[in-house]
């Protein structure tokens, strides 16, 4: 008997496509362009505010003013005698060669320049010379007698005859300059100080060593 073959049923129609709705919710956002100009702006505006900068702090640098320098080129001693009576006291005169460098790139003018002789941190006397002028940029030098005389040493009567019974003293010289730096309508103050300790030999009456520090 014959075997009955099953019908294959016909595929179902396709269904239509039903277009997605979109969501009101969102908002697709596409990135902004950067143009070839815009970022070019921003390079020179970056390399001007740099550039600005620096130009600022390098005038800031060299116009911002600074004390001078004060140097000691020679020193020369003239005489220096102990009296043991009626009291003790000593007579100490001195020649220095003053060097004043103004370092800014305005004139100096100095007010007063004051050279102060001392023996064992004790001040014995000082000597004030007059006004100067120093050009921008420049130096100027001052020749300078600084003479004491009859000077009393109480305190250390001791150690001066102790000294002198070596042949060597020790003085020091504190070296001062005060001024005024003039730029525009403003005036600026100024000050430089140097110190030096002084070895004199009392038999040939010389400075055989001297140290000066700022």
């Amino acid at each position: 008997m014959p075997m009955a073959t099953p019908r294959s049923e016909p595929p179902p129609p396709p269904q239509p496509c039903t277009p997605l709705l979109a969501d009101q919710n969102y908002v697709v956002l596409s990135p902004p362009s950067c143009s070839h100009s815009q970022r070019r702006r921003t390079t020179i505006l970056a390399t001007t505010l740099i550039l600005t900068l620096l130009a600022a702090t390098f005038s800031a640098f060299v116009l911002w003013p600074s004390d001078p320098s004060l140097k000691i080129v020679r020193l020369r001693l003239n005489k220096v005698q102990v009296h043991t009576r009626p009291r003790v006291t000593i007579d100490v005169s001195m020649s220095v060669t003053i060097k004043v460098q103004n370092v800014d790139v305005y004139a100096m003018d100095y007010e007063a320049l004051e050279v102060a002789v001392g023996y064992r941190g004790r001040r014995l006397g000082q000597a004030t010379f007059q006004q100067g002028y120093v050009r921008a940029l420049g130096s100027s030098y001052l020749d300078a007698e600084v003479e004491f005389n009859e000077v009393g040493v109480f305190s250390d009567v001791v150690l001066l005859l102790e000294d002198l019974a070596k042949g060597t003293v020790p003085f020091d010289t504190v070296t001062e300059v005060q001024g005024r730096l003039g730029f525009l309508v403003f005036q600026f103050p100024l000050q430089a100080r140097v110190s030096c300790e002084v070895m004199v030999n009392t038999v040939n009456q010389t400075i055989f060593r001297h140290n000066c520090y700022e």
